[in-house]
């Protein structure tokens, strides 16, 4: 499975099997997490065989069951750019997990932070968890009720640019854009807003977030990347991608 499939076979998983990862499953990961945490001037680190943060109703309000292993995503306080690069990181981190056969859901608040074993420093945050682990094939009945009752309909392509008319007669849009686009379509964000705006003009392709949804931002550059095929993106709110 490629990078790209994965983007299609990725969904939100709650529930966990109790089944060990491969030892040379944890490796790779572990690999990736040190490899892109050092790109991204971020920490990303794994919890193995300890699902303390997750496992109980008041924890995790009951939405995630049998969590054994997880990512934490540490950076700065207060550091937009930091947090945009821990979503562009963590979510490759997260399809190369897909691909392997795991299940993986994004989970920014409903565990229970104390009980990680993260070692903070004064100025670092664990921004948000990646849990990681082995699933049924398919969600379990208790999975797709959390899912309509936590997911909005997925936005239209219309309504994630943020130019009006921007689809219309007067400009045609490469191929590219419009894959790159049907990636972001995909891509995970918080209750499922999908907030991250994008615009093509004369050539240039931009990608803005209002508020503070950095890392949103940085998911939706990274589906969008894969989706074009190619192209790199410059760091920001109103970063430049160069196909």
């Amino acid at each position: 499975m490629t990078l790209t499939e994965a983007i299609d076979a990725r969904r939100s998983r709650r529930k966990y099997l109790a089944d060990p990862i491969e030892p040379a499953l944890r490796d790779q990961l572990e690999a990736l997490a040190r490899e892109y945490g050092e790109k991204a001037n971020t920490r990303m680190e794994f919890v193995w065989d300890d699902g303390g943060a997750f496992n109980g109703l008041r924890k995790s309000y009951g939405l995630l069951t049998g969590v054994r292993n997880y990512a934490g995503l540490i950076a700065a306080k207060d550091d937009p750019a930091a947090a945009e690069r821990l979503g562009y990181y963590g979510e490759l981190l997260m399809l190369h997990a897909v691909t392997m056969g795991l299940g993986t859901c994004w989970v920014a608040g409903s565990f229970d932070r104390a009980a990680c074993p993260f070692a903070l420093s004064e100025g670092e945050k664990l921004w948000c968890t990646i849990t990681v682990g082995p699933v049924r094939e398919r969600n379990s009945p208790r999975e797709n009720l959390i899912y309509g009752i936590t997911h909005r309909r997925t936005k239209a392509i219309e309504d994630m640019l943020d130019i009006p008319g921007m689809m219309g007669a007067a400009q045609t849009v490469p191929d590219w854009f419009m894959d790159g686009m049907r990636a972001v379509q995909k891509a995970p964000s918080g209750v499922n807003r999908q907030p991250v705006k994008f615009s093509y003009k004369d050539g240039v392709v931009k990608a803005c977030v209002e508020g503070k949804d950095w890392l949103d931002l940085g998911i939706a550059k990274l589906h969008f990347e894969l989706g074009a095929g190619r192209g790199t993106w410059e760091w920001g709110n109103g970063g430049v991608f160069t196909y």
